[in-house]
């Protein structure tokens, strides 16, 4: 952690919906005015797309059914730990793209499921920003939660994220809901042992409840909507959140517990807003008097 470089990092398992919470992050930064240096977790897979599907298909003829993303084997967990220490150190640090689709590899000339060298972050951010797998994820040889200064999980309960990978992984990239239900599979142990105990880190949970029929994700049509959901937020130590204020500011919302805040599905992207805006206050205040003293 540090008042000088402070880290923020998201963390969720993939059809989470982490995207949905960056870009409310980026209204933040865009209206505090603070230039966050934005690292996707993605660029720290080990495998390109090509070399990882030659790889699970080794995994598979070897035995190994649970070759996944979500473990250390096809993670560079050394190098995220790498950066998030040099940042908060010097705000400096080494960074690349995954280019997902046709759109994002155009201006680099390179293939989709490729990445991009590895370059140093921009100079002069005032923070580091970081959304994907594992921001903070422990390991006997990593800790990787220590390094944030706000640590978010993003945590669906799990019918209603496996509806929203089916979707997305459907309509949006084409599989089969066969293939999507495979990688389900096939990520089980992964998810298990390396997304869930980092839930156990984070400073504030995000858990969206669907308030509908989600027993059987696997035949669902569609997403349940922001209106047919609740939203369950956990703070890790609620000492200094005003919660008579949100109360008070969130139309019907309560608390279920007392570090627990249960809003209205659709206005999860105003908790947010409220929350953590003066988070952001309270690091750049400590920022600006930390390269003060200097």
């Amino acid at each position: 952690m540090s008042h000088k470089y402070p880290i923020i990092a998201i963390t969720g398992s993939s059809g989470a919906g982490t995207s949905s919470v960056t870009r409310t992050f980026e209204n933040i930064f865009r209206r505090e005015k603070v230039t966050a240096a934005v690292i996707e977790g993605d660029s720290f897979h080990r495998y390109d797309r090509k070399e990882m599907r030659a790889r699970q298909a080794e995994a598979e003829k070897a035995g190994d059914k649970n070759f996944s993303h979500f473990g250390p084997d096809n993670n560079l967990f050394a190098e995220i730990e790498q950066l998030f220490a040099s940042y908060s150190k010097s705000g400096t640090g080494k960074h690349r793209k995954y280019l997902h689709d046709p759109v994002e590899a155009a201006p680099y000339k390179q293939e989709p499921g490729t990445f991009t060298p590895w370059e140093d972050l921009p100079a002069g951010t005032d923070m580091l920003f970081y959304e994907g797998l594992h921001g903070a994820v422990v390991t006997p040889e990593v800790n990787i939660s220590k390094h944030p200064d706000l640590l978010i999980g993003v945590v669906p309960v799990i019918n209603l994220e496996w509806i929203q990978k089916l979707y997305r992984d459907k309509n949006v990239r084409g599989y089969s809901a066969e293939a999507v239900t495979d990688t389900i599979l096939r990520r089980m142990p992964d998810y298990v042992h390396y997304i869930v105990p980092q839930f156990s880190h984070t400073h504030v949970n995000f858990q969206r409840v669907p308030v509908v029929d989600t027993s059987n994700p696997f035949i669902a049509r569609d997403i349940p909507s922001a209106d047919e959901s609740i939203c369950v937020i956990r703070f890790a130590n609620p000492k200094g959140i005003d919660f008579p204020y949100l109360l008070n500011m969130i139309d019907n919302s309560w608390m279920s517990r007392a570090n627990t805040l249960v809003v209205p599905g659709g206005k999860m992207e105003i908790a947010m807003q409220l929350i953590f805006t003066p988070y952001i206050w309270r690091m750049m205040e400590q920022r600006h008097r930390a390269l003060g003293a200097l």
